[in-house]
């Protein structure tokens, strides 16, 4: 807790470094940073065809071409969240910045799916100190009111602009050759970083009210990465067959993870959640909220840019495009997604972020649908997919709007990076495990991964609206 006024001291500024604040050039960093990190996540959904063949990768494994960045965010989004809170939300994410951008250079020049899915966790990890701390700088730049409604819906659409433009990037530059892209992307990422240490104003005690003998809660995170490598090995195994003793086996042990997880969480002094939040319905309507915006959102369109060119699921089926032709009608989504998103504020005062939250599932199930018996047929069919995928793109914009501004809201504003990092840590462990999901059920044919995905987000609408008139009494 910060002191009065009147006594705290607030030690000089490293010289070079703005002492004063200024929300405008934190926004532009925090959104640039976010919108980078958001491009390399996505890239992966053009290039997978490509890098599969240049790997070896057998059917099997590709799910982890995909997934090592959703696995990295989940395991240390709420160590990076509680990082923020404890020790400087700037100096937290700048370090994240650094990092993303020499692992995703490093990425670039990996030779096996090994190597490749180890870069891609490290650039998770670093992801995971960009998004923590940027909505807790956010969170210190505009204290609450309109202004931080305008911020989070800002920064909401830079996580859809990136979603948007990281397939297009990737989609262009395979054209010459695939690792180009994330050679880009790692240039980009440091740029920005040196901005960032220019611009951001520097820590001061409210990003950093955990107080510096925090420690970040280790075994608390140990658990949860097996819990979720342990659920992503069993989804990955489970498309040869669901019966089988492996994949049960690893299932259990997910679940004994995740208690063991519970268990931690109640026992240290520095949780990286406060379990007790559950309590408040507007908190747990964020947390599953991006839970199931992971599951039935990113992890159905992370599989589609590679089921519209065909060999994504390991079976060769798809629509036979090219990567750029895929990558624009994924823009198309994602795009809308992000338009929606900027435009989404204009709805806070008259709908509650549970409610918008509700709403942007619906419209998510009600696009997916559409998209039934079009992702497998040849490829001039594509404008039958144009309805679904603008559809599913405002809903998706509707949750992109609404997830940042709960993550803060539903919290104390001295745990607003904590809030965050349960937020993402919710959606990337929910893409995660339906990326593996929808790649498993995609061998049966799209059109399952398709109704299972619609299934998850009218769920997510039912709880989302369920909690919203609870928290409304």
């Amino acid at each position: 807790m910060s002191q009065p006024a009147s006594t705290a001291h607030t030690p000089a500024p490293p010289r070079g470094i703005r002492s004063h604040t200024r929300p405008g050039a934190t926004l532009g960093v925090t959104a640039a940073a976010t919108a980078v990190a958001l491009m390399n996540y996505t890239a992966p959904m053009l290039t997978l065809p490509d890098m599969a063949a240049a790997f070896g990768t057998p059917a099997s494994a590709r799910a982890w071409l995909l997934n090592g960045t959703p696995l990295g965010l989940a395991v240390l989004l709420l160590v990076a969240g509680s990082l923020a809170d404890a020790h400087g939300r700037r100096r937290v994410f700048l370090l994240g910045t650094l990092a993303l951008g020499l692992t995703t250079a490093l990425g670039a020049f990996a030779g096996s799916t090994a190597t490749f899915t180890a870069a891609r966790i490290a650039q998770g990890a670093a992801s995971a100190a960009v998004l923590a701390g940027s909505l807790g700088l956010l969170a210190q730049a505009y204290p609450a009111g309109r202004d931080r409604i305008r911020a989070t819906g800002i920064w909401g659409a830079s996580v859809s602009a990136g979603i948007a433009l990281g397939p297009l990037l990737a989609g262009a530059l395979s054209l010459v050759d695939w690792r180009l892209a994330y050679e880009v992307l790692g240039a980009a990422t440091l740029v920005i970083a040196g901005a960032g240490a220019r611009l951001l104003p520097a820590d001061g005690a409210a990003g950093r009210s955990g107080g510096s003998g925090a420690r970040p809660d280790i075994a608390g995170a140990t658990a949860l990465g097996l819990a979720l490598a342990a659920l992503l090995t069993a989804l990955t195994l489970g498309r040869d067959g669901w019966l089988r003793p492996q994949v049960g086996l690893l299932l259990l042990a997910s679940l004994a993870l995740t208690a063991l997880f519970v268990l931690a969480e109640h026992r240290s002094r520095t949780p990286m959640v406060d379990l007790a939040l559950l309590r408040r319905p507007a908190f747990l309507a964020s947390t599953l909220g991006a839970l199931f915006t992971g599951l039935a959102v990113i992890g159905l369109f992370s599989v589609v840019p590679a089921l519209l060119q065909g060999g994504g699921a390991g079976d060769g089926a798809g629509a036979g495009m090219s990567p750029l032709g895929a990558a624009w009608l994924f823009v198309l989504w994602s795009g809308t997604a992000f338009v929606v998103a900027l435009q989404a504020r204009r709805l806070a005062g008259r709908l509650s972020a549970p409610y918008q939250l509700a709403l942007g599932f619906v419209l998510s199930a009600a696009g997916v649908l559409a998209l039934l018996g079009g992702l497998e047929g040849p490829a001039g069919s594509w404008p039958r997919l144009l309805p679904g995928l603008l559809v599913a793109g405002a809903g998706s914009g509707l949750l992109n709007a609404a997830l940042p501004r709960l993550a803060v809201d539903s919290v104390p504003p001295e745990r607003a990076a904590m809030g965050s990092g349960a937020n993402n840590t919710a959606r990337y462990i929910g893409s995660s495990a339906g990326v593996a999901l929808m790649l498993a059920l995609a061998t049966a044919g799209p059109d399952t991964a398709v109704l299972v995905a619609a299934a998850l987000a009218l769920a997510g609408a039912g709880l989302t609206l369920t909690l919203g008139r609870r928290q409304r009494r």
